[in-house]
């Protein structure tokens, strides 16, 4: 089989591409042929060696992928060649709270991930495929996807009539702009382009707001809600926590997933009596959950463009540049 790896430090143009034998099923193992894989942003800095001296070498880059199960090994049930399925971004986090053992092994990470054509999987960590989904649409579900159920759906319980306000048109915020109104909520989103505030809109966004044009728009979407938001799903990291804290209502939500800006408004969290609620991920059972929710509703991933297995390292310099709505996708088989 032919998969990419991350041999050492030196980005986008480090990864190899490499053969390896196809890898046999053990006891509880479940071997799929990938189909389709996605990037994320932390994939991103993983490549560019964001993560330092922390950073596992070799590794197979990328989180998520969907594909069909090849073969599985002993003891496996409810899990059969030719399926459909999903593989979850921590395996061993099944379900429940989570823990150090759960989030040990992340893919393309701490394990190798999904930039393979054929990978084993513990068959508790697979989740099978929504009919109406092709597999290049269930590969972003993982990470992204999950990120944002995690945010908007289990952490904040987020109702019908509360509103949510999202950054940007990332992966994370474009999933949270429809799981927010999948649960019946308004939706404050946010871009500094135009065209992407038209697609913001068609995706059903309530209120657009253009940060650059409105540098102040924390304040603006307190105003157009006359007591501030229910939910920010903060993923803008530096330069833009000081302004969800002023959009946030009092005892309102801000759902963590970006890099903490260095000067904030904490005196203002306090007297709001705020929560700041960090994400990471989920687990198997919020992959379901969110699989079942999207199946219920119809309701499909949104990918920017997919790129063909060989132009691997192209569609991680189009992730870097920042032109994406959605997701980033590739093409295994």
């Amino acid at each position: 089989m032919k998969c990419y790896e991350l041999q050492g430090p030196g980005g986008i143009e480090a990864l190899a591409l490499v053969d390896k034998p196809v890898p046999a099923p053990g006891q509880g193992e479940v071997l799929v042929r990938l189909s389709a894989a996605s990037i994320n942003y932390r994939d991103l800095l993983t490549v560019k060696g964001g993560y330092g001296a922390r950073q596992k070498f070799p590794l197979v880059p990328l989180s998520d992928g969907a594909g069909v199960v090849e073969a599985v090994g002993d003891g496996v049930v409810g899990v059969a060649p030719g399926e459909r399925v999903i593989g979850s971004f921590f395996e061993s986090w099944s379900a429940g709270e989570p823990s150090e053992a759960k989030m040990r092994a992340a893919l393309g990470g701490a394990v190798d991930g999904t930039l393979s054509e054929y990978r084993i999987f513990p068959a508790h960590a697979l989740v099978r495929t929504p009919a109406h989904l092709g597999d290049i649409e269930a590969a972003t579900l993982p990470c992204a996807g999950v990120t944002a159920w995690s945010a908007v759906v289990k952490l904040c319980g987020i109702r019908p009539g509360q509103t949510v306000l999202t950054q940007g048109t990332g992966g994370v915020s474009i999933f949270a702009l429809q799981i927010a109104k999948m649960a019946g909520a308004r939706v404050i989103a946010t871009s500094s382009n135009e065209a992407k505030i038209a697609r913001l809109q068609a995706l059903g966004a309530d209120v657009t707001l253009n940060y650059k044009a409105s540098p102040d728009w924390g304040k603006k979407a307190r105003e157009i809600t006359g007591q501030g938001v229910d939910l920010v799903v903060e993923v803008g990291g530096v330069g833009t926590l000081n302004e969800s804290i002023r959009a946030t209502r009092i005892g309102g939500t801000i759902a963590f997933i970006g890099a903490p800006a260095a000067e904030l408004r904490l005196p203002l969290m306090v007297m709001q009596q705020q929560r700041l609620q960090g994400v990471t991920v989920g687990s198997v059972e919020d992959l379901q959950a969110l699989a079942n929710a999207l199946a219920l509703h119809q309701v499909k991933p949104v990918v920017d463009r997919v790129f063909p297995f060989s132009e691997a390292r192209a569609a991680f310099h189009y992730m870097s540049s920042g032109a994406h709505l959605g997701k980033v996708a590739i093409a295994i088989g």
